[in-house]
């Protein structure tokens, strides 16, 4: 994936932003399209690249390395090299990806309450 150029306005906002707190580069870091379905994938027991790819079937190979590469940079999972032929990773979440995944899981949940909320303010009321 390419880098923001740093002298770019969105660069200079994100930048800005991620010094105010912490959460700002979490929430643009889980924003990122598959990232928490990949999260997700793993900890559902989806512990090897063709098995993601396999239950994620839309997403393509380089969003899905990009993805694995990132949950592992932060901490969230751990990439297992087994030295076979032909070659074997597997990956798994770390305690923080477990903490995570479970804060993600009620944001899933809140969100569904607020989309469902939502969506009933919008219908029209029967007559």
């Amino acid at each position: 994936m390419s880098e923001r150029k740093t002298s770019s306005t969105n660069y200079r906002n994100q930048s800005f932003l991620e010094e105010k707190c912490a959460l700002n580069e979490l929430l643009d870091l889980v924003s990122k399209r598959w990232f928490s379905d990949v999260l997700f994938c793993i900890q559902e027991g989806n512990n090897r690249f063709k098995l993601i790819k396999d239950d994620l079937k839309y997403i393509s190979d380089t969003i899905l390395s990009d993805r694995l590469k990132l949950l592992e940079k932060y901490g969230l999972i751990t990439r297992i090299d087994y030295d076979e032929i032909p070659p074997k990773v597997e990956y798994s979440l770390t305690s923080k990806g477990e903490e995570l995944s479970d804060l993600l899981d009620n944001m899933c949940a809140f969100s569904e309450t607020i989309i469902g909320m939502k969506a009933m303010a919008t219908v029209p009321a029967a007559q």
